[in-house]
């Protein structure tokens, strides 16, 4: 089993989309596993994206907000607040089988579902953190880990593979987060924000620093103080990377070489930022070439047939072309569209142990 986190410290680098896309293809791939996807932002966009998209999903994203008790998220961050620092073993209660919302989602996908009133609960969490016994940050850092521990259990520990889709911020669910992920996929777009995003990412879980004077996070001198480990940089995506007319392409090649270069240095300097290699028995990367072509991927924009697919709650790898509605408005997905993004998309899940 592997937990992926997918998270950079900026919004609209599409990880809600791109968690949606992984799990859906990972689970069409590999039936004989179970996918579990735990949705940690609280705008639960792909928690909307799996169950059916913008209308039908956010139906059923509703519907289960209204029940009693809640069986999300922030229904499980409630009931370990109310037991902060002993193990619920109630994990198992919360998940929610995506193929009985949307049938367009492989049935061996499971959702522990987005919920907004993660952001009412934060400051409580993070209190958690700073009360209680001396280690009480460990403990609540680990609610994840045992959210996770209990769902294996229930599956008897059958192989199994989870995507957890973070929040933008460094919030206190983020750091839950990476403290439960083995390793970390980090989308990016080719823009300036994003450099700053991946520099930000480096700094904040991993300590990086560019100046002596540099302030390190909370989050990494405690996981360093408490001896956690750190999720492992698994892949950097540049994810639905617009094709466009030479010049611009010519643009965000630049910006695509630059996030990749300070990527690289990090890999090149002493320090203890780790990375997956990968596949398992694969050579450690000795060359600029190899180590791009281990790390680094790329996945083109199909355009409209992007946002087709998240609208309408359809994988883009089942997606076919032709005329589709979208909020009652008739749209055309293009084979052309599909063709730059499916075999593209499939191939990246085929790199994900």
């Amino acid at each position: 089993m592997a937990i992926y986190a997918i998270w950079n410290n900026k919004g609209g680098v599409g990880k809600s989309y791109l968690t949606f896309q992984l799990a859906s293809e990972y689970a069409r791939q590999h039936p004989d596993r179970k996918v579990l996807v735990i949705d940690l932002c609280p705008q639960a966009n792909s928690s909307s994206m799996l169950l059916g998209g913008m209308e039908e999903g956010e139906k059923h994203l509703n519907s289960i907000h209204g029940q009693q008790p809640r069986i999300t998220i922030s229904g499980y961050i409630s009931e370990r607040i109310s037991s902060p620092y002993k193990p619920t073993n109630s994990g198992a209660d919360y998940i929610t089988q995506v193929s009985l919302h949307n049938d367009k989602v492989p049935s061996n996908v499971y959702l522990v579902v987005g919920d907004e009133q993660l952001e009412l609960q934060s400051s409580r969490v993070s209190g958690a953190t700073k009360n209680g016994p001396d280690d009480g940050w460990r403990i609540v850092h680990l609610w994840i880990t045992d959210l996770i521990t209990d769902i294996k259990r229930l599956w008897n520990n059958e192989e199994c593979c989870v995507f957890i889709d973070c929040n933008p911020s460094f919030s206190i669910y983020t750091e839950l987060a990476l403290t439960a992920a083995e390793r970390l996929l980090i989308p990016f777009s080719a823009d300036g924000s994003s450099k700053r995003a991946i520099k930000a990412v480096l700094s904040l879980v991993y300590g990086w620093k560019r100046q002596s004077s540099d302030t390190q996070s909370e989050f990494f001198l405690e996981t360093a103080r408490y001896k956690m480990s750190l999720p492992a940089i698994y892949m950097y995506i540049g994810n639905r990377l617009t094709q466009m007319n030479n010049s611009s392409a010519s643009a965000f090649r630049t910006v695509v070489n630059e996030i990749s270069e300070e990527i690289y240095s990090v890999w090149q300097s002493p320090g203890n930022t780790p990375f997956c290699i990968h596949p398992s028995n694969a050579i450690r990367p000795n060359t600029k070439k190899s180590f791009k072509n281990m790390f680094q991927f790329e996945v083109n924009d199909a355009n409209t047939a992007s946002v087709v697919s998240g609208a309408l709650g359809i994988p883009i790898g089942i997606l076919t072309a032709g005329q589709k509605k979208v909020a009652g408005i008739t749209i055309t997905v293009n084979q052309t569209q599909l063709d730059k993004q499916v075999p593209n998309l499939k191939t990246l899940v085929e790199c994900i142990e």
